[in-house]
């Protein structure tokens, strides 16, 4: 593995990740609910040290967040924060300029140039510090291509999973070139930018799925049989979940807010405690916020 570029601002919130990634394993072998005392002690901190570290990264208290973390959580999401994409569209957000809470903006590849596996395609690529552990990103000259977490799977695979999708394209590391859009997708408070740019690449089945993604406000989550209405192929389901699955640019296209009817969490492509995780920040963020 190259050695990682690292946002010196994020190295924090990198670390902040790892202790709540075991906290989450700790409370995924529980059979009752821990004490902030029990947590702390398996975690290997003193109360108070594990109590600031832990309400810094997410904004709430390991009590407040281990509530989200329940495994029954999906369905209190689907419940209370259910989104109904057919009236996100219907208030205008299915146009790029207003879609994934204003701050990000897109365009997508031809789908002859998609057949093409990335052949003739730039794509920069550089590792950084995201709030979920190390991410791989990698984008082209207009946007950001690519986003993947190497917490769950490892730097190697992580890597070779993204590359893989556009086998014909040329790679260059140019962690700079990137900097200022990951700057923004990861909410950085000195990001220089309003909006960080996107560029899909997929088939145009795919970036319909993912467009409709893109609709889901931070905190809020869909299902899949949702997505498929909304994109006017109600009876299919398993393919959209199969092209949430295939998302190139995770975090910013909000695949972890995709659902099962049932709610099941269903499947996360880079790990199902990444996708908890990511569930919990937003729902606590929003209500931090609220």
């Amino acid at each position: 593995m190259t050695q990682q570029h690292i946002l010196p601002h994020d190295a924090e919130s990198t670390y902040h990740y790892n202790v709540v990634r075991r906290a989450i394993d700790r409370l995924d072998s529980a059979e009752t609910p821990l004490s902030l005392e029990e947590i702390a002690s398996d975690i290997g901190m003193s109360p108070a040290h594990f109590q600031r570290l832990f309400s810094r990264w997410v904004g709430v208290s390991p009590k407040r967040y281990q509530q989200y973390l329940a495994l029954g959580h999906a369905k209190t999401l689907l419940r209370d924060r259910f989104t109904t994409l057919q009236a996100s569209h219907a208030l205008g957000l299915s146009g790029g300029g207003r879609l994934h809470d204003l701050f990000v903006r897109w365009e997508a590849m031809s789908p002859g140039d998609f057949a093409r596996k990335g052949e003739g395609l730039t794509i920069y690529w550089g590792w950084f510090e995201s709030p979920f552990g190390p991410a791989i990103v990698m984008g082209t000259a207009k946007g950001i291509c690519g986003i993947g977490f190497a917490a769950e799977m490892g730097a190697e695979a992580a890597m070779e999973d993204l590359r893989n999708r556009w086998p014909q394209a040329e790679y260059i590391e140019d962690p700079m070139m990137l900097r200022p859009w990951v700057l923004r997708a990861f909410g950085a408070k000195d990001a220089s930018l309003d909006k960080a740019p996107l560029f899909l690449i997929g088939a145009p089945f795919q970036i319909k799925v993912w467009e409709a993604l893109l609709s889901i406000p931070s905190g809020q989550v869909t299902t899949y049989s949702e997505i498929a209405e909304a994109i006017g192929s109600p009876r299919a389901v398993r393919a959209v979940g199969t092209a949430v699955g295939r998302n190139p640019i995770s975090w910013l296209i909000p695949c972890h807010r995709a659902l099962r009817k049932s709610g099941g969490l269903g499947g996360y492509h880079w790990g199902l405690p990444m996708k908890r995780a990511m569930l919990a920040y937003e729902a606590a963020k929003t209500e931090n916020v609220a």
